[in-house]
């Protein structure tokens, strides 16, 4: 693991974007690699995409104090992280919502969500349409057990940058209509979008949460 080079990219990253929280995605990333991330590259936030994964790096990775789960989750996995992680960044349908309530009131936490946007409405991609993402948010907010705390999005890879600029905007304006909403029991206030590949387009566009993987840790790492 070159952590020289991930330096580097951070540096870039923070030079442009201050302020933006960076979540290292660590899909493929060995437990040994992920405890030194916070020690290396000063990166609290580990994302993980697959709950497998994530059970199975767990308690090895200790030094990774604060994780997120950050790709598409089934319900019926849930009550396997609920304990674990500190954010969920791609709830999309109101089922998920309330198994994240059933689970959560066992424990008695409140679990932070972010409720995932499918800008483009690609069939290959989860997330709810931007057309019926606040009518969602307006739903989840009724479960005691789960707060929104903004939206997350996986935008489109297009060569068509005009397009794209355009879906980004869009999340953006949606981004800010939810937070004008002021919908009760909601605390609004992160975008999370962008990865290795176009995190500079997504923090030009607002975002203040980007999900950084290969270009931090390589292609694969093992």
């Amino acid at each position: 693991m070159d952590f020289e080079n991930a330096r580097k990219v951070l540096e870039k990253v923070y030079k442009k974007a201050p302020d933006v929280c960076v979540v290292a995605a660590t899909k493929t990333v060995p437990a040994s690699i992920m405890n030194q991330i916070e020690s290396e590259l000063n990166i609290k936030y580990v994302g993980e995409n697959r709950v497998q994964e994530l059970l199975s790096k767990y308690e090895e990775a200790s030094e990774c104090k604060t994780w997120h789960f950050i790709g598409q989750l089934q319900t019926n996995k849930v009550k396997y992280i609920i304990n674990k992680v500190e954010l969920i960044q791609s709830c999309d349908r109101l089922s998920l919502a309330n198994e994240i309530e059933r689970q959560a009131s066992k424990i008695n936490k409140v679990q932070s969500v972010l409720v995932e946007v499918n800008m483009a409405g690609e069939e290959s991609k989860g997330g709810e349409s931007a057309q019926n993402a606040i009518a969602l948010i307006e739903e989840i907010a009724k479960l005691p057990h789960v707060k929104v705390e903004g939206l997350m999005s996986v935008l489109p890879n297009l060569e068509d940058k005009v397009l794209l600029d355009r879906y980004y905007d869009e999340l953006y304006q949606l981004f800010e209509e939810v937070k004008k909403a002021n919908i009760k029991n909601t605390d609004i206030h992160t975008l999370s979008a962008g990865m290795s590949g176009d995190w500079e387009r997504a923090v030009d566009h607002g975002a203040n949460m980007i999900r950084l993987g290969s270009i931090l840790f390589g292609k694969r790492v093992y």
